[in-house]
């Protein structure tokens, strides 16, 4: 597997498990505040999508990295993740 690959893979991992955590934070009661920063979560994770289309691969990494901390934070204060 060539690095392009390797990383295209690690991209695509980490946009997987984005999308399985999204869903738990929109089963999730979010106040107002917390329902806008999922949605820039999910907008980030869209980009890191688009980025990756272009060949963009760090762009791309970089999103996917941005969303899932700002996923992470929500999770983290809803008790869904430690």
């Amino acid at each position: 597997m060539s690095i392009a690959e390797e990383i295209v893979s690690r991209i695509e991992k980490d946009i997987a498990i984005f999308s399985i955590n999204i869903k738990r934070a929109r089963d999730t009661e979010l106040s107002s505040a917390e329902r806008r920063i999922v949605d820039l979560s999910e907008m980030y994770a869209q980009d890191s999508k688009a980025w990756l289309d272009k060949g963009d691969y760090y762009t791309s990494f970089s999103s996917i990295a941005y969303a899932h901390g700002l996923l992470d934070s929500i999770l983290k204060l809803k008790n869904i993740i430690e």
